[in-house]
This record gives structure tokens, sequence and C-alpha cells, in this order.
């Protein structure tokens, strides 16, 4: 009896081990696996190729159709940054929209699409072009925008230096202090000026390092984006997040196949 007792305690023994052993070789892989998501940035739309930054509004349209037959679930970028960070769950195939600059056919061609297709979409701005530069929004279109619900409104610096150019030609203390002036005065005029916190920093053409890192972080930025064509993933310094920039010359097709390579990518990287 005292054999028989001790055997099926083994076999008992033995049944959760083979359990959890499936549960490692099955559940704990998918869980290890960095979340990961698409990030696009757009900067100017218009009926023509106005310049090499432009993307016919038409084009831009199409995009749209393709990305969502494709499958792809478009985000706020708050709620995908959630994701990569793991505080909120993050779909597969999950994308968000961003653009830069505050060009002035944001209003006049791409916020009709917003309303239309409920679009969520991510704008950097560097406030000393808005109500200034003849290509730029103004504040009261800008204000617009954000009450849709459907627009963030995030830094991307406060006049768009390059800091290589500037860090050449400042003193170390003076560069120091440009790089505090152009990441803590858009938070401040973002928020008197909007309402909004802009915790998101878009860096001026794609240029950082980890000195610009560390005083984004200071100047309290949760995240900023670069320039770079692959996915971000959670496993990312979430101060050099990458963006697929998308121009004109992408059209459809190629923006879908940089998305694939992007995911091609990824599987290629998993274990």
């Amino acid at each position: 009896m005292h054999t028989l007792i001790q055997s099926l305690i083994c076999f008992r023994r033995c049944r959760q081990c083979l359990l959890a052993w499936i549960a490692v070789f099955l559940i704990a892989p998918a869980w290890a696996e960095p979340n990961a998501a698409a990030i696009l940035v757009y900067h100017r739309f218009g009926p023509t190729v106005a310049d090499s930054m432009t993307t016919r509004t038409t084009v831009f349209e199409a995009q749209l159709a393709r990305l969502r037959a494709d499958g792809y679930h478009i985000l706020p970028l708050s709620s995908l940054i959630a994701g990569l960070e793991g505080r909120a769950p993050l779909p597969a195939k999950a994308l968000a929209i961003t653009v830069d600059d505050g060009h002035r056919t944001v209003y006049s061609e791409l916020l009709p699409v917003i309303r239309r297709e409920r679009l969520p979409v991510a704008l950097f701005i560097y406030p000393s072009a808005i109500s200034h530069a003849p290509y730029a929004m103004t504040w009261e279109q800008l204000a617009e925008i954000v009450a849709t619900g459907l627009v963030e409104v995030h830094s991307h610096s406060y006049w768009h230096p390059n800091f290589r150019v500037e860090k050449r030609r400042l003193a170390p203390e003076a560069y120091r202090q440009f790089v505090r002036d152009q990441l803590e005065k858009p938070r401040r005029v973002l928020k008197a000026r909007l309402g909004v916190d802009a915790p998101y920093l878009a860096w001026p053409f794609g240029i950082h390092d980890a000195e610009l890192e560390a005083a984004a972080a200071a100047a309290g930025y949760r995240a900023a984006f670069g320039l770079e064509a692959r996915h971000a993933t959670g496993a990312d310094s979430p101060l050099a997040l990458p963006r697929y920039l998308i121009v004109d010359a992408n059209g459809v097709a190629g923006l879908a196949r940089r998305l694939q390579l992007g995911e091609n990518h990824l599987a290629g990287e998993k274990p």
C-alpha cells in the first residue's frame, strides 16, 4: 500500500513537472519576445509633389486603405508607447502615424482626412514657426486640430536646429544651455498655447546621441524619436525610437514592402 501511494505521488509530481516544462516552452517564448510596432513619419501633403518631403494626399489615402487591408491597427502614439513599455496590450501589426514640422498642409490637406477617417495622428511641432513662418500653421489652426480629440501635439525642439552643427559652433557650456533651451522651451509654449503636456520629442533631422538623450530625459521627455527604417520594440531605448520616413516616392506598394521587410527582420531576430 505504501509503495502504491509513493508511486501515485511521484506520478503527480512528474505530471506537474511536465506541465511546467510545456508552459516554459510554449508560453514563455511569447512573453519573452519584445513588443514591436511600426511608426511612420510624414512631413507635408498636397495635390502635387511640391518637394521631396511632400506626399500627395491621394497617395496617403491609398496608403491608409492598404494598411487597413493588410491588418494594421493604427493607434494613437501614446497608446503605442504604452504597449511598447508593457503598460497596455499591444495588438499585432500595431502602427502609429506621426507628422513633423507643423506645415500648413497639415491643416488644409490632412485634417479633412483625420476627421473623415477618425484617424489618430501625432504632430511634432517646433513652436518658433507657428503663426510666424509662412509655411507653418497658426496657433488657432493647431487648436482646432487638437479639439478633434484625434491628434496629439508634441515637441520637435524649439526651432529645429542641427545639433551637430551647433555643437561644433558653440563652447561646451554654451552648447549645453542651447540644448536645454531647445528641449525645455517647446514644452512650456505648447502647454501655454494648447494646454498639452507634450511628453514626446522628435529629434530634428533624426540626430541624437547619449548626451542629447540625457538632456531630453532631464527636460521631462518620456520618449523620443529618430529616423530609422525598422520597427520599434520594447528593447529599444525609449529616447531613441526608430521611425520609417515616408515620402511620395514610396507609394502604396513601396510602403507595404518596407513594413514587410521590417516584420521579416523582426522574425529573423527571434530565437
